[in-house]
């Protein structure tokens, strides 16, 4: 990579990595843009594209033929030399903090899908999905894993986010459930002190739908502080997941999720998505092109079924 850095350190070189860019989501056999497009698209002249054309060239990045008036095709090309003249660096992505083993299997998994594809990766994890996503909007990170509840609740604040990838129902959290304190009680009734965490679009909205038309209190407080409250007697209720309830062998009285606007977007809240910025391309393509998101869900499926020690 410091090879490249060095010998693109350039106007000339600028566009070089720009041209490695693009070509990266090209395949064997693609038409490539004539020179005048590529001037015009990166605002150049023709003698700057011919020079990075054949800078890439004479690296063995590409090899190309020129078909006369059919236009020039990709013979052979080196995705590995044009990653780094592309100066992409390392893909980050972010996601949940692995604290269910349905998360260990999709950090696992990847972690897996990347390697296969030989591209540099990091995954760091920040809880709240709000706070993830408003990340990858400020150009933080790469893409955030979080449910499709939360992505198409955030995509009116952030219009520039898009799902790339769904991973399917009960891929993200399994199923919903009202907890409580105490065990005499088996519904939300008014006055009741509800736990509320407003930098999670799923627990938030699952708890105002299922609380809708009572005559509750609020109590804000981060999604992992709820069963401390619980306990304490700070709130009598909360929306969580039964991943937790299950893997953490905690014995709450519980009950399924009874309003129909709950029930209506469950599906949604249990469900991961990859999500990028719109105006990355470069990423969007890589990401496409190059993850096997098959290699990403069946990994999960084996750590959850404890056939693959979670490793991330």
């Amino acid at each position: 990579m410091q090879y490249y850095k060095r010998k693109l350190m350039s106007k000339n070189g600028e566009v070089t990595m720009g041209l490695a860019r693009e070509l990266i989501s090209y395949d064997i056999g693609d038409r490539i843009k004539t020179v005048e497009q590529y001037a015009d698209n990166f605002g150049t002249g023709r003698g700057t594209i011919q020079s990075a054309i054949k800078f890439l060239r004479d690296e063995e990045a590409i090899s190309l033929e020129s078909r006369g008036h059919l236009g020039t095709f990709i013979l052979s090309v080196d995705y590995k030399k044009l990653w780094q003249i592309s100066d992409l660096g390392t893909i980050i992505g972010v996601m949940p903090l692995p604290y269910s083993r349905r998360y260990e299997g999709l950090a696992t998994g990847l972690y897996k899908a990347f390697e296969m594809a030989d591209i540099p990766f990091s995954l760091a994890f920040m809880r709240g999905a709000g706070k993830r996503i408003e990340t990858l909007n400020f150009g933080k990170y790469d893409f955030v894993i979080s449910s499709k509840l939360a992505s198409i609740y955030k995509q009116s604040e952030y219009p520039s986010i898009e799902i790339i990838y769904e991973f399917g129902e009960n891929s993200y959290v399994g199923e919903h459930m009202v907890i409580y304190k105490g065990n005499n009680r088996c519904n939300i009734d008014d006055g009741m002190r509800i736990g509320i965490d407003p930098t999670s679009p799923d627990q938030f909205l699952l708890t105002k739908y299922e609380c809708e038309g009572k005559n509750v209190e609020y109590v804000e407080t981060s999604y992992n502080q709820i069963t401390e409250k619980l306990e304490n007697g700070e709130i009598d209720v909360a929306i969580w997941n039964e991943d937790e309830i299950i893997e953490k062998g905690l014995k709450y009285n519980m009950t399924k999720l009874k309003n129909p606007k709950s029930l209506e977007v469950n599906e949604k809240a249990s469900t991961a998505v990859m999500i990028v910025n719109r105006d990355h391309v470069e990423i969007q393509n890589i990401i496409k092109k190059f993850i096997n998101m098959e290699i990403i869900k069946g990994t999960q499926k084996q750590v959850l079924t404890g056939q693959l020690i979670p490793m991330y």
